[in-house]
């Protein structure tokens, strides 16, 4: 996978996604980075809790799996910021951030194709 490239097409989708965080299963990012001129709301060690939380919260999803199905996404809302977390092929996830009026369905689907195309 050409992380970069993932993460320019992901960005691409719209004006509205902020950051764009690729990891792998255990949590080790791949890439991240965020829109120029986008502030970042969190330290980074605060981003890091941040990522580490959702990757734990996606490991105990996956856990379920054989019986609700495996998980497709998960959103996040904020008062400040939508997050989106899902997978991104068979091993890595991604972690997106929006902002709050953001269209979070259609951002999903199009992560979906491009996951799925890889």
């Amino acid at each position: 996978m050409n992380y970069q490239e993932t993460y320019s097409k992901i960005m691409a989708l719209d004006a509205k996604v902020r950051m764009v965080t690729i990891c792998d299963s255990g949590g080790k990012i791949m890439y991240s980075d965020h829109r120029p001129g986008v502030v970042n709301m969190l330290s980074p060690e605060e981003s890091k809790r941040s990522l580490e939380m959702a990757v734990n919260a996606w490991k105990t999803r996956s856990e379920l799996a054989p019986k609700i199905g495996r998980g497709r996404y998960v959103i996040a809302a904020y008062e400040k910021i939508n997050r989106i977390t899902m997978p991104l092929g068979a091993n890595h996830l991604v972690y997106v951030t929006t902002e709050v009026q953001a269209d979070t369905a259609r951002i999903i689907e199009e992560i979906g194709k491009l996951a799925a195309a890889m």
